[in-house]
């Protein structure tokens, strides 16, 4: 593996490995990686020949400076799961090389609804901040293909129309790859590793809730079904952002269901002082009944 500190030498190489008829196959991250980084790292090696990744923790995307600082940094142990996981390029900036003439954005990104519900709602400015950083990783880097994680389902659909907002659409793809889970069902993430021993217990409850609106999901109003679902988390000790039933498209919150309209459930919820996101395609088990 290869490690790049700095944008302008990187871009050169990957230019020239693009030359030379490689494709690229490119995972942002902040680090603290975990299986289902590594899954993307796999998907990618399967279809190009040149998987590179980043790791760079992005200020800009914290609404909340305690919850930066807080954010788990174990870059000693990244890179070895990296070089197990094979991958070919790590490019580690700093904040000057990302941002060197200084973090004030330098553009306002017209995300549209996008911005107004469920994460957009309870982190203003969190989607600009995705946009400002990934916008900037994407000119260093110039992949073929985007890896994503289907866990962060709201930041997938945000990045999609950054891509068609800077015409990148017409050069790059995004591949979402499923969301990695604990045996508990909990969804991997590199905060699990800020829950106490008896907060990561009870953490598995998401999935299970999730499950419950799934298998619970029937035509007409959801609303009791997303209230009940929402008091089951706040027994189990959560403090809930929000329990949400959506279109899959859109993300518009779905109140009352016809029986055809694509479904997601998404959930935000606060164990002790770790935020918590996940969430669920409940459509499929609906089609599987049918």
């Amino acid at each position: 593996m290869i490690l790049y500190k700095k944008a302008t030498d990187l871009h050169n190489y990957i230019d020239s490995q693009r030359k030379s008829g490689y494709s690229i196959g490119f995972i942002p991250t902040m680090g603290a990686l975990h299986e289902g980084h590594l899954s993307l790292i796999r998907a990618a090696k399967n279809h190009h020949q040149l998987t590179v990744c980043s790791i760079f923790v992005n200020p800009t995307q914290f609404n909340d400076p305690a919850d930066f600082e807080k954010y788990p940094v174990t870059v000693d142990t990244d890179i070895a799961l990296l070089l197990s996981a094979g991958t070919d390029v790590l490019f580690l900036p700093s904040l000057g090389e990302i941002y060197p003439d200084g973090t004030k954005p330098d553009r306002h990104y017209a995300l549209g609804v996008l911005e107004s519900l469920l994460e957009g709602k309870y982190r203003p400015g969190h989607f600009q901040g995705v946009c400002q950083v990934v916008h900037r990783l994407l000119d260093m880097v110039l992949p073929d293909v985007l890896y994503l994680g289907q866990k962060d389902y709201q930041q997938c659909m945000v990045i999609s129309r950054l891509l068609e907002l800077t015409g990148y659409s017409e050069k790059i793809s995004i591949e979402i790859c499923p969301t990695l889970r604990e045996p508990d069902g909990l969804a991997m993430s590199s905060r699990n590793r800020r829950l106490s021993e008896s907060a990561r217990i009870t953490a598995g409850s998401i999935f299970q809730t999730l499950l419950y609106l799934k298998d619970n999901l029937a035509t007409g109003d959801l609303s009791a079904l997303q209230k009940t679902a929402a008091n089951q988390l706040t027994t189990a000790g959560f403090r809930t952002d929000y329990v949400t039933i959506a279109d899959a498209a859109t993300l518009q919150p779905c109140l009352n269901w016809d029986g055809k309209q694509q479904l997601v459930a998404l959930i935000a919820a606060f164990l002790n002082d770790v935020r918590l996101i996940d969430n669920l395609p409940l459509t499929e088990a609906v089609q599987n009944l049918d």
